[in-house]
């Protein structure tokens, strides 16, 4: 069998490791009896070596943003990459539609397995079906139902032409039911970002975090943080640290919606703990344009970082007493860790991390009093970890099991 899967964005590579490990691990325990019968692998379904192509089309381009990710999570260097780089929607997802094409022309993949919703998915599952090759979609199912994330589209195309569809929790699996998806096609196989959590909680946890901030530090802080490093240092071991990421449009673009959250955060929560924030380049640049950069700058409690690798954000979660975040996968972390979660959203394909669902996220959107009532609120918590069903760290497996089963 040959599988094609496929990446285009860092949320892809965190999902796509524990899958390349599982065709390894399958690959390795296939053995060839002498009556030419095929024994071992994965348990059930079709057996035998699994020949793996790895797709990236190059959406994130950049080494820092990218190469990190492949070297700690141990991706193998892709055998293709369509090299799309930056661009509008359209053009990233029409220039990867005709490279994509060539690809499967000429190496005729029985399977094509996208993951996650980044335009990597749209293209690429649209073009696996007009090539008549089964499809398979990894975090089927997730649904904001807003219609103006470019990520709903694409999650929305993906789920409705693919073949099968692999579930990351029953919420999921219910939104392809209630869209008169058929059964034969949906797999509730569990959280495979979870599965890379697990094999990178111990390698995470012996990082040192005033390492982590002296080596990603944005040199424009580093004379103020200087100045004030000693306490620092005893605030990250014993008063508890919050974590910030923020990088969608709807939380950086617009002054008047960026403005009262940086001030917000200057004013009421450093005031009485450090905040580590690292920086989106889409949210360095409004900063610099909206005039509030050289302000945060000099904003004491506040360590400002460039963006981090995935072992160094999942080390300042496992130490944060409280995450505000507008993205999706720290949502799952948190839930995991324990870590109280501000999701500066007013919606979320991910509603099992929701303390409604019995998890640790709440959704604030980006009204600063519902913030305020939310992080007072979540910093008198304890840390409690959550795993929703099938959130084990051995998805991956039964990811590979379904697509060998598929019939």
């Amino acid at each position: 069998m040959k599988i094609i899967s496929v990446i285009g964005a860092r949320p892809n590579f965190m999902k796509i490791a524990p899958f390349i490990r599982a065709i390894s691990k399958h690959n390795l325990n296939t053995t060839f009896p002498p009556s030419g019968g095929i024994e071992g692998g994965i348990s059930g379904g079709n057996k035998g070596d699994i020949n793996h192509i790895l797709v990236h089309t190059g959406q994130h381009y950049d080494d820092r943003m990218s190469q990190s990710f492949f070297d700690q999570l141990e991706i193998p260097q892709a055998d293709i990459n369509l090299g799309i780089g930056s661009g509008s929607h359209a053009e990233q997802v029409g220039k990867t539609m005709i490279e994509f094409e060539k690809v499967l022309k000429s190496e005729k993949p029985d399977w094509v397995v996208v993951v996650g919703d980044v335009n990597a998915i749209l293209a690429c599952s649209v073009t696996a079906k007009k090539e008549n090759i089964k499809c398979c979609h990894i975090e089927a199912g997730l649904r904001s139902g807003d219609m103006s994330m470019p990520e709903e589209i694409n999650r929305l195309v993906a789920d409705r032409i693919s073949d099968l569809l692999l579930t990351p929790d029953l919420i999921s699996s219910e939104n392809l039911r209630n869209e008169g998806v058929p059964e034969h096609k949906i797999r509730f196989v569990g959280n495979i970002m979870i599965d890379t959590l697990e094999a990178n909680r111990r390698k995470a946890s012996l990082l040192n975090i005033n390492e982590i901030i002296n080596h990603n530090l944005i040199l424009t802080q580093s004379e103020s943080l200087n100045s004030h490093r000693s306490t620092l240092t005893a605030q990250l071991s014993t008063e508890g640290f919050a974590v910030m990421t923020l990088h969608r449009p709807s939380n950086v673009d617009r002054k008047e919606i960026l403005e009262p959250i940086v001030r917000f955060i200057q004013n009421e929560v450093c005031s009485e703990r450090l905040l580590i924030w690292t920086l989106h380049p889409r949210t360095m640049k409004m900063l610099e344009k909206f005039n509030l950069f050289a302000d945060v700058c000099k904003q004491e409690n506040l360590i400002l970082l460039e963006p981090l690798s995935y072992l160094e954000m999942l080390r300042l979660n496992m130490g944060a007493k409280v995450m505000l975040t507008d993205s999706g996968g720290l949502q799952e972390e948190c839930t995991i860790l324990g870590t109280p979660c501000l999701t500066l959203r007013w919606n979320t394909e991910r509603p099992v991390t929701l303390l409604k669902h019995g998890g640790v996220s709440v959704l604030v959107g980006n009204n600063i009093e519902l913030i305020r009532k939310e992080y007072l609120n979540a910093i008198n918590k304890s840390k409690e970890p959550v795993r929703p069903e099938l959130w084990d760290g051995k998805t991956a497996e039964r990811c590979l099991e379904a697509i060998l089963k598929y019939k």
